[in-house]
């Protein structure tokens, strides 16, 4: 006999019983950006390589080690999405969504990268991001963090996450940061790690970022970004802060704080939380004014985040107050020829009655005592009973599963779907 085939590792099913977490979390950040103003934009998971290559930067770790990519059938070299933004910005750009115009979009979807699996990090994994375009100011940028925390406050995680802060600057004014780094670390090589003297060379803002702990003392004393940041930027920066404090959202300025992707300028931030051990990082952002030109565009301004909903699940799961809709409200008991024909179309009559019920009808048959278990197995509410002689007299009997309500016999059919809009079942 052939082995089971298993999924790929890194890449995990969502069965039933776990559906219903998802469904709150993605509910509820479906009202967050609504109330936002924001629009959803739905986005190819394949895209050419050349995307990711000019955009997240050739050099990176995700285009090095991470992509999952192939070549087609005509030869063209293609990539499943490791995030979100290139692909976003490459639509827009392709339909002419930026000239002389506002958007604020977000998506929702898959993401793939082949790194080593565990907790909070996998190979396919779900991400939110959020997009805007055409914005030049600060406010933009604080929105963005507002909006989050409105939704950690929605869910009830805000006091699970904090929120920490940066400023990248321009890409000159990096670029001058860039070479003062390099010379710092230069002169401390004996003090580096393996993964730290290959960035040196291609991405060293990303030492600064490093989770060895052996390096802590050496990136303490390495010179700061903020030094060396230009008038504007500082203002930009400030305006932002300025706009948090009059709101009383708390901040922790993190100079350290460089994130993974070389487009960004100016802003950058991250929600983190130490509930989830070495994925702390639940939602991470910023400004990537350049990124727009640098993919063929006019020059713009861009500001987006992307966040984790595994990470934000197992978030989630740290509390015992979320109440979860079940996805069933109402489970029929069908036993007898005559009931079983009855008891569909008496469904279809529930269902035209009461559009939003969710009604489970047994099937496969059973006997009264089996259907039962199935109805409480299913966390409905209520289960409608329907035998022969309850359907030779038109009638049902109701029973409720999350209570000690005595069965109500003799009820007409009319006077059960009366019952279940009284009782909010509607």
């Amino acid at each position: 006999m052939a082995n089971n085939i298993q999924a790929i590792r890194g890449m995990h099913d969502v069965l039933p019983e776990q559906t219903p977490l998802w469904q709150y979390a993605e509910q509820n950040i479906r009202d967050v950006l609504g109330a936002y103003g924001y629009s959803e934009i739905r986005l190819p998971i394949v895209e050419k390589t050349e995307l990711f290559k000019r955009s997240i930067g050739e050099v990176t770790d995700i285009v090095e080690k991470e992509m999952y990519t192939f070549d087609d059938r005509n030869g063209d070299s293609l990539t499943l999405r490791p995030e979100g933004t290139a692909g976003c910005l490459r639509a827009c750009l392709e339909h002419g969504l930026l000239h002389n115009q506002v958007h604020r979009l977000w998506y929702y979807g898959a993401m793939y990268r082949h790194e080593r699996p565990q907790k909070g990090r996998y190979r396919q994994f779900f991400q939110l991001g959020v997009e805007t375009y055409g914005m030049a100011g600060p406010d933009i940028d604080a929105e963005l963090i507002l909006l989050m925390d409105r939704l950690w406050k929605k869910l009830g995680i805000r006091d699970k996450v904090r929120l920490e802060l940066n400023s990248l600057g321009t890409i000159a004014e990096r670029g001058i940061y860039r070479e003062r780094l390099v010379n710092y670390f230069e002169g401390h090589l004996d003090q580096l790690d393996e993964d730290s003297l290959r960035r040196l060379k291609t991405n060293p803002l990303r030492i600064l970022d490093t989770k060895n702990p052996a390096m802590k003392s050496v990136v303490a004393n390495a010179p700061e970004l903020m030094d060396f940041l230009g008038e504007e930027s500082l203002q930009h920066f400030k305006a932002i802060t300025t706009i948090l404090d009059d709101l009383g959202i708390a901040y922790k300025l993190n100079t350290r704080l460089v994130r993974g992707l070389d487009y960004y300028s100016k802003t950058v931030f991250e929600w983190v939380t130490d509930e989830l051990g070495s994925q702390g990082t639940v939602c991470a952002g910023g400004r990537y004014d350049g990124l727009i030109e640098q993919l063929g565009g006019k020059p713009n301004h861009a500001v987006g985040f992307a966040m984790g909903i595994e990470r934000l699940l197992a978030l989630m799961e740290t509390l015992d107050n979320i109440k979860l809709t079940s996805p069933v409200d109402v489970y029929m008991i069908r036993v007898g020829e005559i009931a079983e024909q009855q008891g569909l179309r008496f469904a279809e009559t529930i269902r035209n009655e009461i559009p939003n019920l969710k009604l489970q009808v047994n099937c496969g048959g059973g006997s009264f005592k089996s259907q039962f278990k199935k109805a409480d197995k299913s966390g409905a509410q209520l289960a409608i009973i329907l035998g022969d002689d309850e359907a030779d007299r038109g009638e049902v009997a109701i029973k409720s599963l999350r209570n000690n309500q005595q069965e109500q016999q003799n009820m007409s059919q009319q006077q059960a779907i009366e019952f279940m809009i009284e009782h909010g079942f509607n």
